[in-house]
């Protein structure tokens, strides 16, 4: 699996310092969640934002790999997909569980299984980071280490996956944040706004 550049953090913002205050007072906000489409930033954008609110910072796929002693993309190929989604929730209900405040990046195809859902959307701060599928085609064209984009047509798949998936990250998730091309720094900045401006009776309410 492909690792996020690593960003200098940047210097708290009378934003963040609120929002992170918040987080602090406040069980509810004891953890933020990226979802979205694979490529979709969510561990380069988690990982800052972390750093910007003083948090640690957890990448779902890199524990499931360490507890499978292999990478995802080998374990899809000798288990298959839903041995792999079983873990991954398991993984989840753990993380999500824990009394640790954190910032966790998930991995794109968290929000299939309704527990995941659920389980995010009550215990954390739901993040969907929105691309569209030519914006993610155009930054994973070259990845070779996305299991469910090794086919003949993976622009086709993305559009495949964004249909099935886009109406549960926006089921699961509290806040939705249009990337774009906005640098990282811009979408955290964008987040962190909203942070600051959430308000903590929405968590674990379903959307009508």
């Amino acid at each position: 699996m492909a690792h996020s550049p690593v960003y200098p953090a940047a210097a708290p913002t009378r934003p963040a310092v609120r929002a992170a205050l918040l987080i602090a007072v406040n069980e509810k906000l004891s953890k933020i969640a990226c979802v979205g489409l694979p490529g979709s930033g969510k561990s380069t954008v988690g990982r800052q934002l972390a750093r910007r609110l003083n948090l640690p910072f957890i990448d779902s796929d890199q524990v499931v790999e360490q507890r499978i002693g292999c990478s995802i993309r080998e374990f899809f190929e000798r288990e298959g997909e839903a041995s792999f989604r079983d873990l991954e929730q398991s993984i989840l209900d753990e993380l999500t569980g824990n009394a640790q405040a954190c910032v966790i990046s998930t991995g794109g195809g968290a929000v299939l299984l309704p527990g995941n859902r659920k389980h995010l959307h009550e215990r954390t701060i739901v993040v969907y980071l929105h691309s569209p599928p030519d914006e993610v085609f155009r930054r994973l064209r070259h990845d070779r280490n996305r299991p469910l984009l090794q086919v003949a047509d993976p622009l086709g798949k993305l559009h495949d996956l964004y249909q099935l998936r886009d109406p549960l990250y926006r089921e699961t998730a509290h806040l939705v944040i249009e990337t774009g091309r906005p640098s990282v720094s811009a979408l955290v900045n964008q987040i962190v706004s909203q942070l600051e401006r959430f308000d903590t009776g929405q968590v674990g309410e379903l959307p009508v």
